[in-house]
């Protein structure tokens, strides 16, 4: 992609499963580095992925998921130096199984400081540009996932519905991620890439993008995974961009929209009418580009994943090539528009 835009973003993968592919004090080596978790592969992933873009031209963003240990299916051994390990033995729910996954309870004042300790020691110890968070927040809105620590909010006097308690602990770690990294480097982005769907980020996640994008203080940036044609319809892509431009009230804040090259010449299952869109309009990114410029928050496109640009997809390789014009000159319309790849 080098040349298309005036400014390109990688984003790269740091924090998959509650481990780390650099060299970290708080988390373990990932086992996708070697197999194994907590075994080093004997050099630094992100260093090297670093020095790479650099001679790239590129900028560069770790990517973070911040509660997730273990995903349903995932059987990887956690190793004995891990603290989610460790708090497995030691703590009723700072770790939690569920649903054939585990995860970090986000209501846990430890887990939220150990969180932060992970994203400071990325803003301090490398070059980087951005800190980025996915859509993993809350696992599901059942509330047995976090009955106990709740029930200790509640008897301490605590007002706040599940929901609105839940939403909060989240806010309280955007809030101090923030804080953290401008303390280690004001120059450092930080950004979150929710769904698309902000009903489900709200009541499903329990993430309150509205309140972020009210305040200074959460988010340099919100990259929302507008994942849908100009046809879906439930979201269609040109009212579902003005919605996440309209939520930005305060200055600071830019808005990245998030795109699915992997969805051209696929059926969009769940897209209503607007399901064989993708088939057929190849075009349809780069009319996705242009009808974001149209809106006064929008600061460039993230598309998911590159590397969709290189498995299937002739079409894709196709379309790209033949609308780079729309890409390459993405700087007409703001000298700072940027071209995220995760």
């Amino acid at each position: 992609a080098s040349g298309l835009y005036k400014r390109q973003v990688v984003i790269v993968q740091v924090r998959p499963f509650g481990d780390a592919l650099y060299d970290s004090d708080y988390f373990p080596w990932s086992y996708l580095c070697t197999g194994t978790e907590g075994k080093s592969p004997g050099y630094d992933p992100l260093q090297v992925m670093i020095e790479e873009a650099r001679a790239l031209g590129l900028e560069i963003e770790a990517w973070v998921n911040p509660y997730r240990i273990r995903t349903a299916g995932n059987n990887n051994a956690l190793s004995a130096s891990n603290t989610a390990s460790q708090w497995e033995d030691e703590e009723e729910d700072y770790v939690i199984r569920y649903g054939g996954g585990i995860y970090y309870n986000p209501a846990r004042p430890a887990v939220r400081e150990r969180i932060v300790d992970g994203v400071r020691e990325l803003a301090e110890n490398y070059d980087l540009d951005g800190i980025h968070f996915d859509d993993y927040f809350y696992p599901s809105p059942d509330e047995s996932f976090d009955n106990t620590a709740y029930r200790e909010y509640k008897n301490g006097g605590g007002s706040l519905s599940l929901g609105d308690w839940r939403r909060e602990n989240v806010n309280i770690l955007i809030r101090d991620v923030y804080s953290a990294i401008k303390a280690a480097d004001t120059s450092i982005r930080f950004g979150v890439s929710p769904q698309g769907n902000n009903s489900n980020n709200y009541n499903s996640q329990y993430i309150d993008v509205d309140k972020w994008l009210s305040n200074k203080g959460y988010v340099d940036y919100i990259c929302p995974q507008i994942y849908f044609g100009f046809n879906n319809s439930t979201s269609p892509y040109t009212e579902t961009v003005a919605l996440w431009n309209n939520k930005i009230k305060v200055s600071g804040i830019s808005l990245y929209i998030g795109l699915a090259p992997y969805k051209i010449g696929l059926t969009d299952t769940w897209a209503g009418s607007g399901k064989n869109e993708w088939i057929h309009d190849s075009s349809i990114l780069a009319r996705q580009v242009q009808s974001a410029r149209d809106y006064k928050k929008y600061g460039g496109c993230s598309p998911v994943y590159y590397k969709q640009l290189t498995l299937a997809t002739k079409k894709i390789a196709k379309a790209m090539v033949r609308d780079a014009g729309v890409y390459k000159k993405c700087g007409q319309r703001n000298e700072d528009e940027q071209s995220h790849w995760h």
